[in-house]
């Protein structure tokens, strides 16, 4: 591992990087996210930020000057080999099914913000990922609170899709801990802002197009819900997930309906095990029946998580998030960090 490598961005005076890192695809939302982060980031060092493309001349994002003065250079994936420790994918799945692998066989430790890697059964994998035609050895899921044994000693991460970073943080403690009556429907109804979609611009995303209007989407038909699914799947129960579009600039709110059983139908029995759960847990705070709301997490790599549980055993739970954040580049720098033997917080408190 390379020690002493001065950072492209924010000067550190008061410690040394213990690893190199890269992004490709550094000029969508997540992207940019990443490259803030770690920019000011105070173990590591920014060795390279490329687009997702091949061509192009060098150039800079100027929002993001005070902490990166650096260029943005064209996708080449032979520098990333050679010029990093660590590799962020910020890609579209395609390019990151192609490129993973290849860095994971030079050396490299890549973290994927693509969903190329997330799905584990090979026939759910070829319905929603068909490019993705290998998976490298030790590759772990990144939903950093519940799989941090799997992430620190992985080559290749998978970061969660924002959508299944808030549904499962709520949902999959209960469905571990066996409280969610088996057979019962899951139903998530999911609010998310327009970034989510990413920055290539379209119809649906345009601000004419959604200020002042909410619309579902992807019923049925969302690669997320086969994700959510994977998560919950001890649960023995089929889970209904709906997608909304909703005029903010950022964040996302999941309310998630689950039957409960009948040993485990009160508030406290819920309470109990996400103390157990997400006890040392950094970036989850739960709030109990006092329901969350994305402007308390917006810009950080929070998640809040509430519940409410009525004596017939339905319960409805909370989740938010920002998903630039906590959905996306801020999780990606948590499982980083893990991976790296540094503490969870470093670079994002």
């Amino acid at each position: 591992m390379h020690t002493a490598v001065e950072p492209i961005g924010a000067h550190q005076p008061h410690a040394s990087p213990v690893a190199r890192v890269a992004i490709a695809g550094a000029t969508g939302y997540a992207g940019q996210e990443l490259l803030r982060l770690l920019a000011r980031h105070p173990l590591v060092s920014v060795t390279a930020a490329m687009s997702s493309g091949s061509a192009g001349a060098e150039r800079k994002l100027p929002a993001l000057n005070r902490l990166w003065r650096g260029d943005i250079t064209p996708f080449a994936p032979d520098t990333l080999a050679r010029e990093a420790d660590v590799v962020f994918l910020a890609l579209p799945d395609t390019a990151a099914a192609e490129v993973a692998p290849a860095l994971v066989d030079a050396g490299v430790r890549v973290i994927d913000l693509s969903g190329a890697f997330r799905l584990r059964d090979a026939g759910t994998r070829a319905r929603w990922y068909p490019e993705t035609h290998r998976l490298p050895a030790g590759v772990a899921y990144g939903l950093t609170e519940l799989e941090r044994p799997a992430v620190a000693g992985a080559r290749l991460v998978a970061n969660p899709g924002c959508y299944p970073t808030a549904t499962l943080l709520a949902l999959a403690p209960l469905v571990a801990a066996g409280l969610i009556a088996l057979e019962s429907d899951i139903v998530v109804d999911a609010k998310s802002g327009v970034s989510g979609a990413g920055k290539t611009p379209s119809e649906r995303t345009h601000f004419s197009e959604c200020h002042g209007s909410v619309s579902a989407y992807g019923v049925f038909n969302h690669r997320h819900g086969a994700e959510i699914e994977q998560g919950a799947a001890g649960a023995n129960a089929p889970v209904t997930f709906v997608p909304h579009l909703v005029p903010l600039d950022r964040g996302i709110l999941a309310t998630i309906y689950v039957r409960l059983k009948p040993q485990a139908a009160t508030e406290a029995a819920v309470a109990e095990v996400y103390d157990r759960v997400y006890s040392g847990a950094a970036f989850v705070r739960l709030t109990g029946s006092t329901l969350p709301e994305i402007k308390h997490v917006a810009h950080t790599n929070f998640c809040d998580v509430g519940w409410r549980v009525d004596p017939s055993g339905r319960a409805v739970l909370v989740s938010v998030i920002d998903n630039l954040v906590k959905g996306a580049a801020g999780q990606a720098i948590q499982n980083m960090n893990v991976m790296l033997g540094l503490d969870e917080t470093t670079g994002l408190l």
